[in-house]
């Protein structure tokens, strides 16, 4: 497969805690392990994504008692879907999933690991304004077009692919790369935003 100049490959936690067996796994989320890995030889430039959660963290059910996980509650920065303690640090559930083969990865971007904000996109937090960096590398490197992968399609993946075509790059989503949550049809409605976008599903 040629190497794509220009190009980068948005692998998106792909996690033990988002895979069968972890605290919020997505169902056959291990699937996209193969298809991202064989996809991952085309590509010179490769960042991971990382959930990457304190104890006690504000989007975990468990710090708002009487809250159920999958329900919602306002936050300073919006609504905010409750869920399963998941992706503490250093725990194993916010390991890589050992089958993610991609030893020429060159950027790990760690999210959601302030107390007090989730963050779904692999650009800014759930504020909408605090960055991760992201922003500033792909430029330097003239990296132009973003090719997303990994889970949870309707989640991180959605949040991300968004960020990328608003700030102007050329957006790529993989479904058989990808597996959603589908809460209450959010796959559904995230393959219509991207239509409406102008987010190349393929």
């Amino acid at each position: 497969m040629a190497v794509r100049e220009g190009e980068v490959l948005l692998v998106i936690d792909v996690q033990n805690d988002f895979c069968p067996g972890g605290r919020l796994a997505v169902p056959k989320g291990d699937e996209v392990i193969p298809v991202i890995n064989r996809m991952a030889r085309g590509f010179r430039h490769v960042v991971l994504t990382q959930d990457w959660h304190p104890d006690g963290h504000s989007s975990f059910a468990s710090t708002h008692p009487g809250h159920d996980a999958f329900s919602t509650i306002a936050m300073p920065y919006g609504q905010q879907t409750l869920w399963p303690d998941h992706c503490t640090w250093e725990s194993a559930g916010a390991a890589f999933h050992p089958g993610l083969d991609i030893p020429q990865a060159a950027l790990v971007i760690r999210k959601g690991f302030r107390p007090e904000i989730d963050s779904y996109s692999a650009f800014f937090e759930n504020d909408r304004k605090t960055p991760t960096g992201l922003l500033g590398y792909l430029p330097e490197r003239q990296l132009t077009r973003i090719v997303c992968v990994g889970l949870a399609f309707d989640y991180c993946v959605r949040y991300s692919a968004e960020d990328a075509a608003q700030h102007g790059f050329d957006t790529i989503v993989v479904e058989e790369a990808c597996r959603a949550i589908d809460l209450n049809g959010t796959a559904a409605q995230t393959k219509a935003a991207f239509r409406d976008k102008g987010i190349k599903l393929t």
